[in-house]
């Protein structure tokens, strides 16, 4: 218990608050408060004789007043806000206080706000989207594995290459197959992943394919040329994932194990005879797949998808049309090799 009646002595001395506070084993803010309390409630140094230090204690501080009730900030709300770009929780904190004052309540401190958000963090889990932002990432990459349809004159089954895109905040994903990982194919599926989203982020983060990373050393990023006309078209960065590191695209690594359960496990007993029916199947699959709800969490990613849907920028009046690049060479005749 705070002493308080040798704290009304050394005052009384000319002691300093700070030697008062070690003398007393309290902290300075405490010395401080009880000075005040005393000086408001007239009470100084020397003593009544009869007063004891409960009397003393319930003049200070009596027992009858209330502490301050302080707003508990809505931190589902907040939690959201950070994922936007832009947004800290300095900024959120003042805001915080702002709407306090109008509704003539009492906030809670920064580092209280921070401390209460952090406590919100680790019981909820909910770090998702602490550093992904709406609109900012869409992940590519192809499937582990093939999908299939029937050749109508052999009857051999044909590898269907499955391509798949996904947005790094909601999880919102684009799937179709090809028949080749060659340059064309790796081309249009990202135009109609585009079209799909209805927009495009930010940053493109592909794996190091040659279709998209010609050279990914320490020192040195070389982006594919066709690839870099695509970004340019669209508007976007191609930032691709550090060799060997799947962590840089997290979503789309996801994403991939669960497709191959999902739509292209489910579909293994069904023959296709082209590809147009095979990528029907897989738009329905896909459809069932973003609509399924989350284990942990409310929402699926559809849900998710609608709050992200307006930070992506907008699509280009054309989509982007390959050009083939190829070095010639010409002989000394001018006929071209």
């Amino acid at each position: 218990m705070t002493n308080y009646r040798e704290i009304l002595r050394l005052s009384s001395l000319g002691i300093t608050k700070l030697n008062i506070a070690a003398s007393c084993g309290c902290s300075r803010n405490t010395v401080t408060n009880v000075l005040q309390r005393a000086a408001a409630c007239r009470i100084s140094w020397p003593l009544p004789d009869d007063m004891t230090n409960k009397e003393l204690s319930e003049k200070l501080f009596p027992s009858g007043e209330t502490k301050p009730t302080y707003k508990m900030p809505d931190y589902e709300y907040i939690h959201r806000e950070m994922a936007k770009s832009g947004v800290t929780l300095s900024l959120l904190w003042v805001e915080h206080c702002d709407q306090c004052r109008e509704a003539g309540e009492i906030p809670y401190k920064s580092t209280q706000f921070n401390k209460y958000y952090s406590d919100f963090v680790r019981s909820t889990k909910a770090t998702m989207h602490i550093n992904r932002k709406p609109g900012e990432i869409m992940e590519v990459d192809w499937a582990g594995q093939y999908a299939h349809i029937i050749n109508t004159d052999t009857g051999e089954p044909i590898d269907v290459s499955v391509f798949v895109a996904a947005l790094s905040y909601s999880g919102y994903a684009y799937v179709e197959g090809l028949l080749s990982q060659n340059q064309e194919c790796w081309t249009t599926a990202h135009v109609n992943a585009y079209n799909f989203f209805g927009g495009v982020t930010r940053i493109l983060t592909p794996d190091n394919l040659k279709t998209g990373v010609t050279k990914h050393s320490r020192s040195e990023v070389t982006i594919n040329k066709t690839y870099l006309e695509l970004a340019e078209h669209y508007g976007t960065a191609v930032i691709p994932a550090r060799v060997k590191s799947p962590r840089d695209k997290p979503t789309v690594e996801g994403s991939v194990g669960i497709i191959s359960t999902w739509i292209l496990a489910a579909l293994r007993n069904q023959q296709f005879l082209s590809l147009q029916e095979l990528n029907a199947a897989i738009r329905q699959k896909l459809m069932e797949f973003n609509n399924k709800p989350f284990q942990k969490k409310n929402g699926s990613r559809t849900t998710l998808f609608e709050e992200e849907r307006p930070f992506l920028l907008p699509l280009p009046p054309k989509p982007f049309e390959l050009a083939t690049w190829k070095v010639a060479t010409v002989q000394l005749n001018y006929h071209e090799v």
